[in-house]
């Protein structure tokens, strides 16, 4: 019953890069005089001579990150302060989008800072901050970062700069992705918080979405999210530079202990260490499961991750559920309600602070309007009777918006997430019966091709825009080509060539990561490296046994299971839960608290010796051998479901067709 579930694979892409950059063999290439240009462009429209950003991001500062990389238990690094030294003190290149180059350089800024007397961040030590408050008898952490080897050594940077050896009392996960999580157990022992030590807190739904968001779809997540934090890209000007929302992800273990006490409801008040916090839910916003809190005895405004200094995802490219742009909104707008008058200090789990309440409430502002505009002029324009794509190319931002650096889109961009509004909303169809049924895509390339004069007179035509720097145009031209023949090498250089100059050009630091990978992949093809192994202990523990069964689903062969029937119990004594899996018609169903009284099968096991075998630290065989699984009935019935069940390819193709058909 070994499992590939494949999620928080974020966190662990960044491990492949080197090895895929030391066998690539075709190089980057240089910006073109159309890139140049439209880069120039960009530094005419924004207020580059702005420096408060850059102020606000070293103030406070109190000690450096460490000079040498974070190392996990094997001795490999975790994490290198130093990957984007590049970056310091140096003008943008002509590879990089100037904008992007700027939110890179200020992200890229890391240590140990106080943001306000007793309240402490270290940022840039993984993607998101790790805040450290002062209390009554200890700390209060907020946000143990992605790896339990980066957030130790956050906290030991606290330490050794304050020469304090105060215990923590309290975690606070704001919200249920793994950047705000995973290094929990570099903090705090989780004894400590069964016996009571350490309390946990975090908003309704935490545990559920902290592991379901990514389980389901996780292998082709995952394989995107390769893309979207450039994970495959060396680090340099034509390379990696940045999310725009952090620089990337630490490569250390994931790790997670369930919260002590959830917070469901808005206007909720908890002491915790001798200060006050003020809750506001705001699920649905940027993630499923989050709340943001305001501290009245310090004036301090915890935005959690609704409220960053650039464009989130309403829309994520790696994909996920889309997210609600008038929500995310309503929720800034209840904050500004509650604490507007109040507010000194505006600070995030990612990125600097904002200090002063005229600031921070114009910050606020502005990200309020930001979300609202994306949802509101979307709707305006599809009621109009646009489609998504055409919609998405004549958004146009209110000025007050489009020249504040803290919402141009480093991550999120307007544009997809126009279209994931558009979705959101109207779903993918936009009426038009022609585009309701379209040919695959191989197919369909197949065709085009062969009706503008074959793959030479396309390749040739292309050539002609590329010259004239129409870059988007021969993506999706040349795209047709590398679909009809894979083998075309002609196709996939000039594909990756205009791919590569649209990176260069992208101020969206997850764009500039999608096209420079995949000019990478065009040229060098899918490198067959290890597969993220993601699934750990923790996260498994967390786990329900339904969305267990539910994966266990979704990996069924439909067409080999087809025709077949197979009904088994399980029994589980350890957790006092029972589910009957039922095979037929090509599906898998499973019932709680059912005992089919016909089964094939009858199965008892502990939960824990279900988790010991989906990590595959023991197989079925053996805990069968050795009484750790009872089975009653037809065992062979279990082996030839075990058959039925897909092991997903994790290295499949992104920018050319699946090498292998569909199994």
């Amino acid at each position: 019953m070994r499992s590939s579930i494949s999620w928080l694979a974020l966190s662990t892409m960044l491990a492949f890069a080197a090895p895929y950059a030391a066998t690539a063999q075709q190089q980057p290439g240089q910006a073109t005089e159309a890139t140049r240009d439209a880069n120039a462009s960009l530094r005419e429209l924004l207020p580059f001579d702005d420096n408060q950003a850059f102020e606000d991001a070293r103030r406070g500062f109190l000690a450096p990150l460490p000079s040498e990389p974070v190392t996990d238990a094997a001795g490999e690094p975790a994490w290198d302060p130093d990957k984007f030294a590049f970056l310091r003190d140096s003008a943008a290149p002509d590879t990089v989008n100037p904008s992007l180059w700027r939110q890179s350089q200020l992200v890229e800024i890391g240590g140990l800072f106080e943001v306000t007397e007793g309240v402490f961040q270290v940022r840039n030590l993984d993607l998101a901050n790790m805040t450290i408050i002062e209390g009554e008898t200890g700390l209060t952490i907020i946000d143990p970062l992605i790896s339990a080897e980066t957030a130790r050594a956050a906290l030991d940077l606290y330490r050794q700069t304050r020469g304090s050896d105060r215990p923590v009392v309290a975690v606070i996960y704001t919200h249920s992705h793994v950047d705000h999580f995973g290094g929990v157990r570099g903090i705090v022992d989780e004894e400590d918080v069964r016996t009571g030590k350490v309390r946990i807190y975090a908003p309704e739904g935490f545990m559920e979405h902290a592991v379901a968001e990514n389980v389901l779809a996780g292998n082709a997540m995952a394989r995107r999210a390769s893309y979207q934090f450039g994970n495959l890209l060396p680090a340099g000007p034509t390379g990696q530079v940045g999310a725009g929302l952090g620089t990337t992800t630490s490569t250390g273990a994931v790790t997670l202990i369930a919260p002590t006490n959830v917070i469901s409801e808005s206007g909720h008040v908890e002491v915790i260490d001798g200060w006050t916090y003020e809750f506001l839910m705001a699920n649905g916003s940027e993630a499923p499961s989050e709340f943001i809190f305001y501290m009245p005895e310090k004036k301090l405004l915890n935005g959690a991750e609704t409220a960053s200094h650039m464009l989130h995802n309403t829309y994520t490219l790696r994909g996920a559920k889309l997210r609600d742009p008038l929500a995310w909104s309503k929720y800034l707008n209840q904050a500004i309600a509650a604490w507007g008058d109040d507010i000194e200090i505006l600070y995030n789990q990612h990125q600097w602070p904002v200090w002063g309440n005229e600031r921070a409430v114009d910050h606020l502002k502005k990200q309020r309007d930001m979300y609202r505009y994306i949802n509101d002029e979307t709707l305006r324009l599809a009621n109009h009777g646009y489609n998504k794509e055409e919609i998405a190319e004549m958004f146009a931002l209110p000025e007050a918006i489009e020249k504040s650096f803290s919402n141009r889109g480093y991550y999120g961009s307007y544009s997809h997430n126009v279209k994931g509004t558009y979705v959101y909303h109207l779903g993918w169809f936009d009426g038009n019966p022609a585009t309701l049924n379209p040919l695959p895509r191989t197919e369909a390339a197949k065709r085009y091709v062969e009706m503008m004069g074959g793959a030479d007179a396309v390749i040739e035509k292309a050539r002609a825009y590329y010259d004239q720097g129409e870059y988007r145009w021969v993506a999706e031209v040349i795209d047709k080509v590398v679909f009809a023949d894979p083998e075309n090498q002609q196709a996939r250089e000039l594909g990756a060539n205009a791919l590569e100059q649209m990176g260069y050009q992208a101020e969206s630091g997850v764009w500039r990561n999608f096209y420079l990978s995949g000019a990478q992949e065009l040229r060098n093809g899918v490198m067959q490296l290890p597969a993220p192994k993601t699934l750990t202990p923790d996260t498994l523990k967390a786990m329900s046994l339904e969305l267990y069964f539910d994966y266990m689903a979704v990996r069924l062969n439909h067409p080999a299971a087809d025709r077949k029937t197979i009904a088994l119990n399980f029994s589980f004594p350890d957790i006092g839960e029972t589910y009957a899996l039922e095979l037929g018609n090509g599906v898998l169903n499973h019932t709680a608290d059912l005992q089919l009284e016909n089964a094939d099968a009858d199965i008892t096991l502990d939960r824990e010796t279900l988790d010991r075998i989906t990590l595959g630290q023991m197989t079925m065989r053996d805990a069968v051998a050795d009484g750790q699984v009872t089975i009653e009935g037809d065992a062979a019935k279990l082996q030839e479901l075990i058959s039925y069940l897909d092991e997903f390819d994790f290295w499949f193709d992104l920018v050319t067709p699946k090498t292998a058909g569909a199994n």
